[in-house]
Order: structure tokens, then sequence, then C-alpha cells
């Protein structure tokens, strides 16, 4: 077992969170080596990527953090990364855990963030989103109040805001559009997720992504909202027959910096995280787009697929009518539900940032 996960699994068995911080000591001396703060001496970082069994960790960010790093500071700079899920970090505590300093470098699903601070979900909320070029739209118009939000209110600077392929429908019995999630209970990995399904009158259902498999064998699922690839990397085509396409939501993730780790970086090298990160994060926007259309390549069994889990799955056409029907939902029950779970300020909040940009106007008060 390597030093950095056995470090991560240590801190994960602390119950109490000052004292998980107060046992590793200053954030300078968790996030680098003895010296490196204050000299020109090669600096080690430790790092919390996202999700570790999808391309995303395995293709792009472990190697930008132990190949391209290392080669681009010619040695200055290198890192240690583990994916959190194997780490055992509970990923609803990630943004506790950069706060104090206990993680120094992480990345949070801003899904799991949401439960606890329901205003950082506004740029992903399920439905808003139909495609990639309106997810841009809204996470533009929002970044800037998310960024000073994190380092004025967390202490967290934002380096990068990385996406996960389009979460899509897959369904085990015949499904033909939206309404038939009514009755089927469905996997969400969000309380955005979950106010869709319940519009529809489905049941939603929220577990990991990791239990989707056991449960839809198990027969406690029968649809499962999850990530086009990763569901297909997880053999959810063997399980299930039919694959809607239509992109409920996107699954954005941050990577952030505790301020204290951060600020004790020596110059030189916080410009070249500054110069490399929206790098990987553009490449990471790409791959996602990418993936997604590989998805669902692979699942439905299509020759252009080269990966050994082709599947059979039927691949359903998104009608007009859904696509008129999943902005009818989030108008009038996924938006005004986030507004009843935010504070008094997330009105405003979206009228200074979305809402204009999408042209998407608060629903009337009661």
């Amino acid at each position: 077992m390597s030093p950095l996960l056995s470090f991560f699994r240590c801190l994960c068995r602390l119950v109490a969170m000052v004292a998980c911080a107060a046992a590793w000591g200053s954030v300078p001396a968790a996030a680098l080596t003895d010296a490196a703060a204050k000299s020109a001496a090669t600096v080690k970082l430790r790092v919390v990527g996202g999700v570790g069994n999808v391309s995303q960790f395995t293709q792009l960010e472990a190697p930008f953090w132990t190949q391209e790093l290392p080669r681009l500071s010619q040695g200055r700079l290198s890192a240690e990364i583990v994916a959190f899920d194997r780490a055992g970090i509970p990923g609803m505590q990630m943004l506790q855990l950069l706060q104090l300093g206990v993680v120094p470098f992480g990345t949070m699903l801003m899904s799991q963030v949401a439960t606890q601070y329901p205003q950082y979900a506004a740029p992903d909320l399920a439905g808003l989103n139909p495609d990639m070029a309106h997810l841009r739209s809204s996470l533009s118009a929002f970044r800037p109040y998310l960024e000073k939000s994190l380092r004025e209110e967390h202490g967290i600077e934002t380096l990068a805001i990385y996406i996960y392929p389009a979460q899509v429908l897959f369904c085990k019995n015949a499904f033909t559009g939206l309404v038939d999630l009514a009755r089927r209970r469905t996997r969400v990995s969000s309380s955005s997720q979950a106010d869709f399904v319940s519009a529809l009158g489905g049941l939603p259902v929220r577990i990991g992504f990791t239990q989707m498999a056991e449960a839809l064998q198990m027969g406690t699922l029968d649809c499962a909202i999850t990530g086009a690839a990763s569901g297909n990397a997880l053999g959810l085509q063997f399980l299930t027959n039919y694959l809607y396409t239509m992109p409920l939501n996107w699954g954005l993730a941050i990577f952030g910096a505790n301020s204290a780790a951060w600020k004790a970086l020596p110059p030189e090298l916080k410009a070249l995280l500054r110069s490399q990160l929206p790098r990987l994060e553009g490449r990471i926007w790409q791959s996602a787009e990418r993936e997604t259309a590989m998805g669902v390549i692979c699942s439905s069994g299509a020759p252009a697929c080269t990966d050994a889990k082709r599947g059979r799955m039927v691949v359903v056409p998104i009608s007009a009518q859904d696509a008129r029907l999943r902005d009818e939902i989030f108008r009038s029950t996924v938006l005004p539900r986030w507004l009843l779970r935010c504070n008094a300020d997330c009105d405003v909040l979206w009228r200074n940032t979305i809402g204009p940009v999408r042209g998407i106007a608060l629903p009337a008060a009661p």
C-alpha cells in the first residue's frame, strides 16, 4: 500500500474533523515536504483526485500529476495522487477536509458538496443543460461567484473545474421516453436528479456509483442515472437493455487547494499550476464529450466500438416532446425545489448569474 493511500485512509478513520486536522499539524506541513515552503527545493504534493475507476483519472489526472508536472517543472514539482473513492474519503466531507488543510489539494464532486451547500449546485441542476454548449454558458455565468465564495467563505482556491460525461438513463425494461420513469425505482446521485425523477412519478433511490450494478442485479433498481461512459465501464450494458441518451445533467467537479497550502508554494510553481491546470481542465472537457459518444456506441454494440465491453442495448431516440417536458420539469419543479433548499439569497444569486444568461426567470411566488 502506498504511503499516500495509507495517509488518507488513516485520516478517514478519525471521527472528529478538527482532531484530524490537529493530528496532522499545520497546513504547509501537510501540503509540502520539509523546507519546500521556504526554499527552491523539490516540492512534493499530496493530491486527491476524482473517481478512480474511470478514464478521466487514469488517462488524464494521474499522468498530469505524476508525469507531466515533474517534466514541465524540470523536477522541481512532483506529486502523489490517489482517487478519493480509493482513499476511503467520504465525498461529502471533501470540502471540510480541504478547508481544514487535512487534504491540501483535492477534488470535490459538486453533487456531494451541494448536499450541505445547495447554492453550488446551480450550474448543473438536472434539466438545465441539454448539451455541453449550454453547460459552458451556465458555468461561465456562475464561475466568478463560485470561485469568490470558495475562497472567502471556505479558504479554498479553485484551480480547475472538471466535468464527467453526460448523465443518462440505463433502464432494464422497455423504455420509450421520460414518462416511462413513472413508478420505476431509479438511481440518482443528487437532489436535483431526485426532483426530476419525482416530477415524473418515479421513485428516486440515492446510492453510490459502485453500488449500482448489485442493485440492478438484485432487482432493487429498475433504472440508473449515471455517466454514459462510466456506466459502460461499470458493466451496466449487461444489466440493462435500454439507453436513453438525453443528458439530465453532467457531473461537475472542483479541483481546489487549501489557501494556506497554496500560499506556501513557491511563486514560480504556483504560476506553473495556474498555467497548466486550465489546460488539463480543457482536455477533461474534451474527453467527456468524446466519452459520452463512445459510451453510447459501446453500450449499443456499434461497430465503431473497439472496447471489449460492447453491449447490445437499444438506444432510445430523444423526442421533441421529451425536450419540452425536460424544460417544463426544470422550470416547474427542479428550480423551485432548489430555491427551497438554498439560502435566502439564492434568488438573487440566480438573477445575477445564470438566470439572465440562459433567459430563465425565477418562478412566480405563490
